[in-house]
């Protein structure tokens, strides 16, 4: 498989010298040297992105709306294979890209210090300030409805309606809570119709690992784009809150070791709207702290709604693996809107030197 696309690219590597590499749980990714040169290739999973076509093209666009406007700005981009392709498409392996790896650079799949936190949002904010001029909408979407809120309530109804029934019972109680939440999901549709949240280019995957840092741990750039779609802030930044602010994944059994921390709030909300300045809006501000009840309150949905339809999207290393998920989910919620007050004063209260200068 590997030596058919080596050739489409035009590399003279040793296919039993290809490593796997990184911790991406979508594409199958290898580290690839060739005559000293090192690559990334990528396959890219066709059962989640249906038209790789697309990402290549929202890719292209960006990036040549970034070499326009700010050349110096560090985005990597795909090598093009022997016949000028983005892509190489093989009948039976599906579609591979190539990509530059980045010298001296690496990623961190935990977030454990709050200056890791920062330099990641800061990454996140810069991006997207950088694209703040370009027409989002010129963007194909890659995943439709990812962070469609009210199509995940409507699933979760529908699973109820239809689900395993026995599931549904012993669930009773996180059921209780996310109807007890709807009003997340109303506010939701609230800013889809509200002028004064702009649609943005953006990432909608904003994992730390997502970031390369340089040798200093300093954040250099954004990676992984496949995600990349016109959307709202509070994706990106729900996501930060999400997969940063708590010592414990969404894996975490047990559910007391779930809190929010605040020095890494601090350290997100310098980050990133040290960078994005005046992009946001007042109303957007004031939604900071939403952004990560929104998206924690969708993946508490997601996974219950998987575990009443038996483990069929996520599937279960174990019994009751996607109860487990939902039930750390919306403790880790419960523990943000306990806190979503003084936390949104931290926001109100935001002066880049000031706040940076108190948590990095």
């Amino acid at each position: 498989m590997l030596q058919k696309v080596f050739n489409a690219f035009g590399l003279t590597a040793d296919i039993s010298k290809a490593v796997p590499f990184g911790s991406g749980l979508i594409n199958h990714t290898w580290k690839v040297n060739s005559n000293g040169k090192i690559y990334i290739l990528q396959r890219i999973n066709q059962q989640v992105f249906k038209k790789p076509a697309d990402i290549a093209c929202n890719i292209t666009v960006t990036a040549k709306f970034l070499q326009q406007h700010y050349p110096q700005y560090l985005f990597v981009t795909p090598e093009r294979s022997v016949v000028q392709e983005d892509t190489f498409f093989d009948e039976e392996h599906g579609y591979f890209r190539l990509s530059p790896f980045v010298e001296n650079s690496h990623t961190i799949d935990v977030v454990n210090e709050p200056q890791q936190a920062y330099e990641a949002a800061a990454q996140f904010g810069k991006f997207t300030k950088l694209l703040a001029g370009f027409d989002a909408t010129k963007l194909k979407i890659t995943l439709p409805d990812f962070h469609n809120l009210s199509l995940r309530f409507l699933q979760f109804e529908q699973a109820l309606a239809n689900g395993n029934a026995a599931r549904i019972a012993k669930s009773e109680k996180l059921i209780a809570t996310i109807v007890a939440n709807r009003s997340i999901v109303e506010l939701f549709e609230k800013i889809e119709n509200n002028p004064h949240f702009k649609l943005r280019a953006t990432h909608h995957d904003t994992k730390i690992s997502n970031v390369l840092f340089d040798e200093n741990d300093k954040g250099l750039c954004v990676i992984d784009l496949d995600t990349l779609m016109p959307g709202y802030f509070i994706s990106d930044v729900g996501d930060m809150m999400r997969t940063y602010l708590s010592p414990v994944s969404e894996e975490e059994k047990e559910l007391p070791k779930i809190e929010i921390r605040d020095d890494f709030f601090k350290a997100i909300a310098a980050g990133y709207l040290g960078q994005m300045g005046d992009e946001l809006t007042a109303i957007e501000k004031e939604h900071f702290v939403y952004a990560g009840k929104f998206m924690i309150y969708m993946q508490a949905i997601r996974f219950i709604t998987d575990y009443i339809n038996n483990d069929i999207y996520y599937g279960s290393k174990y019994e009751g693996h996607n109860f487990v998920r939902a039930s750390n989910q919306l403790m880790l919620l419960q523990k943000l809107v306990e806190k979503e007050n003084s936390l949104q004063q931290v926001i109100k209260n935001f002066s880049s030197t000031k706040l940076a200068e108190t948590t990095v």
